[in-house]
């Protein structure tokens, strides 16, 4: 790679996982702009994101998605469907890091493709099961409000990798203690929401 070392590759296979599973089309979209403009030199395996046809498509669902995450259980049913495309697309982009990189690149790919979709499953189940949780209050703004977080975290994220990438690693390891603790604090609501609707149709019988 043209002046970029290891520790950076990483941090950008990290970085391209853990957003994906945020906003997988923010992702596609202003790593392939950059890219585009010359703002980076992107690896050999990201160069298709810099397409101007893969720039309008993301930049479409990028356009679709932002909507569709400010709206409560539109968002949810958004996250649903995205099980199924952030996950294996953070991993793919995450070993693309490495493909064509010289740096021993089917074992870095591999290696970087399996922690990419971890991450990126692990930031995914922790924003749709928070998002899930918060859409059962009344009120739209806290919704609003963790929805924003997500847009302004992943073009922070990115730029952390490039200019910052040590940092990118201590900001993810306490990304992903947190993610862990929603999880945990999420499923504890679930489970007292259940126990009280269960309660009730009891009640009820």
């Amino acid at each position: 790679m043209n002046d970029v070392d290891l520790t950076q590759l990483v941090a950008l296979a990290a970085a391209l996982g853990w957003a994906s599973g945020m906003r997988l089309y923010l992702v596609v979209f202003l790593t392939g702009l950059a890219g585009h403009l010359g703002w980076v030199d992107l690896p050999g395996g990201l160069h298709m994101l810099q397409q101007p046809a893969l720039l309008w498509t993301s930049g479409v669902l990028v356009a679709v998605e932002f909507l569709a995450d400010k709206v409560p259980l539109v968002d949810s049913a958004w996250d649903a469907v995205q099980t199924f495309v952030r996950i294996p697309a953070g991993a793919a982009l995450a070993g693309a890091v490495f493909a064509g990189s010289g740096v021993d690149g089917a074992s870095w790919t591999a290696i970087a493709a399996l922690a990419g979709g971890t991450l990126a499953a692990t930031a995914h189940a922790a924003k749709a099961s928070t998002r899930a949780a918060v859409n059962t209050s009344p009120e739209p703004f806290s919704n609003i409000g963790l929805s924003l977080l997500g847009d302004v975290s992943v073009p922070a994220l990115l730029w952390l990798a490039w200019e910052h990438p040590v940092w990118l690693f201590v900001v993810l390891g306490v990304g992903a203690f947190v993610a862990l603790v929603l999880l945990v604090l999420t499923l504890r609501f679930v489970g007292v929401v259940w126990r009280r609707l269960r309660g009730r149709a009891a009640a009820g019988a």
